[in-house]
């Protein structure tokens, strides 16, 4: 971890994916973030694979530089010690719906009366202002309602796919981490304010999405149909070689001439509209079915060599299991093996993020079911 948040105490009381995903950042950046449980635990500590029965690989690597407490919320003596910990925090995030959130003492005006200090960031699944306010959301669901579902079926075989992956919770969690950094920033600045910040699932995603695709709707009355058209063409994938496939991406005209004379293209590489972005972003598709034609005569490494010598961006394509064994991941220390006081030997993924100037603190383990509450609530009991 790093020590960019030494001193900022996080109430974390997210679950699932969205939230942990948002404070792990914050951990990795040196808060000091308390994550508070039922007595049952976050849901998503049971997904398999695991050594113990709360610790599943899913939960360790959405979770590292935690510390964990169990409280029952329900009951006097667990709101009394959420309390104690708001107390001492400076900033209070949740996933929760609004209204369970209300049930438990913990709305936005509730925890402004008794709390005004506190950043305050809940993470609904949809904006409070719209109709769909209370509606519950998870990551399938969101790339169903934001058009993600739909425009991943548009490049297969037309019908909706969800992307292999929980993207729109961690699209979530990335404007989480963000709300929560500047309502801290603004804190230090005006005299200790605290603030209360909404970042919804739905808008976030939508928002994300749409910044490309609002295309031609960007302007009223519209100049154009929905969508990026680069990225949505049927030409923009990976290309087959000789012996496998690559991603490839001339992006201006020098890198197109380069690689059409490297194709045998000159007549392409000399045309005029090639070399003009408008005309050229317009007919795209024309260029990749060129690339697709011409790269399947050479191997994968042989055009990583041609292409890069050229410096046009590319990439092999690899699978997930080769990750583990990439030069470049294994320079970086992306996923060290590191010990773990109860799960033996675990690899992690390390934050993305360098420190150029003070380096890296060591990582605190991803934490069991209310290990930490008598070393966080002892000091704060009466």
């Amino acid at each position: 971890m790093l020590d960019l948040l030494s001193g900022i105490r996080v109430v974390d009381l997210t679950t699932i994916i969205l939230g942990p995903y948002a404070t792990q950042f914050l951990g990795d950046l040196g808060a000091d973030v308390i994550k508070v449980e039922a007595p049952t635990g976050d849901l998503f500590r049971a997904p398999r694979p695991g050594r113990s029965d709360d610790l599943g690989a899913g939960f360790m690597n959405f979770n590292r530089n935690k510390r964990s407490v169990a409280l029952d919320l329900r009951s006097d003596e667990g709101r009394a010690d959420l309390e104690r910990l708001l107390a001492s925090a400076d900033a209070l995030v949740h996933n929760m719906r609004p209204a369970a959130a209300a049930r438990l003492g913990l709305s936005l005006d509730d925890v402004r009366e008794r709390h005004p200090h506190l950043v305050y960031v809940q993470a609904p699944g949809f904006d409070q202002d719209g109709p769909a306010a209370d509606r519950p959301a998870y990551d399938d669901v969101i790339q169903a309602a934001s058009g993600l579902a739909a425009m991943i079926g548009e490049g297969t075989d037309g019908d909706p796919r969800y992307v292999p992956s929980v993207v729109c919770d961690k699209i979530g969690g990335l404007h989480v981490a963000i709300a929560l950094l500047a309502g801290l920033v603004h804190r230090e600045r005006h005299d200790g304010a605290g603030r209360r910040i909404e970042a919804p699932m739905f808008e976030a995603n939508e928002a994300f999405l749409m910044t490309e695709h609002l295309a031609g709707a960007s302007f009223e009355p519209p100049e154009g149909p929905f969508g990026y058209a680069r990225a949505q063409s049927p030409h923009r994938r990976p290309f087959r070689t000789s012996d496998g496939w690559l991603g490839a991406l001339p992006y201006d005209g020098r890198h197109w001439e380069r690689v059409l004379r490297l194709l045998g293209r000159d007549d392409l590489a000399d045309a005029e509209w090639v070399h003009d972005p408008i005309r050229r972003s317009q007919r795209v598709g024309e260029l990749y079915g060129v690339l697709a034609d011409g790269l399947v005569h050479r191997t994968t490494a042989e055009w990583v060599e041609a292409l890069g010598e050229l410096d046009v961006p590319c990439a092999p394509v690899v699978d997930l299991e080769e990750l583990l064994d990439d030069e470049h991941l294994r320079a970086s220390g992306l996923f060290p093996v590191v010990e773990h006081p109860t799960e033996g030997l675990v690899r992690q993924i390390r934050s993305p993020f360098r420190d150029r100037d003070d380096g890296e603190l060591p990582d605190r383990p991803v934490p069991h079911l209310g290990e930490h509450g008598d070393e966080v609530l002892g000091p704060l009991r009466p």
